[in-house]
């Protein structure tokens, strides 16, 4: 019996300190197979990848000028993963993104709620975190496409995480949230337990 083989992770890096910091972090750096400097996209050869990572709050310019590359790797059947704060909405195919005012201390209010809510609960990412884990703050969030699955929900409409399977062959994870960030610049726990499930998520994701 043959046990199929590790996804090969190439990772973006902006170059900013929080990305430094997560990217060589023990927890998860060695299940990640490349690191592609951000302005180096466009061009980078992305045979040998199975998912693109494309950490939070890169220069969505130079995300924009990489569509084409991002494009191709997902008509090929690969995954990207793009996280917050980098204008996915101008450079992932059929994403609708709406902007939210950021409450950065809710949880100082007394019996607070995050209005986040887990959704598709049998799905594989919840063997690899909880809804805790992706609980902090929203920038905004998304419409998923008919057809894609939201896997974390906000009580006032919306996508704050979903996997999109249908826009394109491959598979395409959206979020909102901004791990890389909080985790590099040590502050947001619940972020280095985010990154802590997700990446070896990544590394495991089948069909």
């Amino acid at each position: 019996m043959t046990t199929a083989r590790p996804n090969r992770i190439a990772a973006v890096d902006g170059g900013t300190y929080y990305h430094h910091a997560t990217l060589n972090d023990p927890r998860w750096a060695h299940l990640i197979d490349r690191v592609i400097y951000a302005p180096e996209l466009a061009e980078a050869d992305l045979s040998d990848v199975d998912v693109l990572w494309i950490n939070a709050r890169q220069d969505a310019s130079l995300m924009l000028k990489a569509k084409d590359n991002i494009r191709r790797l997902l008509e090929q059947g690969k995954t990207v993963a793009a996280m917050g704060e980098s204008h996915a909405e101008h450079w992932m195919p059929g994403t609708e993104w709406t902007q939210r005012e950021v409450n950065f201390w809710w949880w100082l209010t007394p019996s607070a709620d995050s209005g986040l809510r887990q959704a598709a609960p049998d799905h594989s990412l919840w063997q690899h975190i909880t809804l805790a884990d992706a609980t902090w703050h929203q920038h905004g969030f998304y419409t998923p496409p008919v057809g894609a699955v939201s896997l974390v929900d906000h009580v006032d409409g919306g996508s704050i995480f979903y996997e999109d399977r249908v826009t394109t062959p491959g598979r395409m994870l959206l979020t909102t949230l901004d791990p890389c960030y909080h985790h590099g610049s040590y502050f947001m726990p619940s972020t280095t337990r985010f990154l802590t499930g997700f990446v070896p998520w990544l590394k495991t994701l089948t069909d």
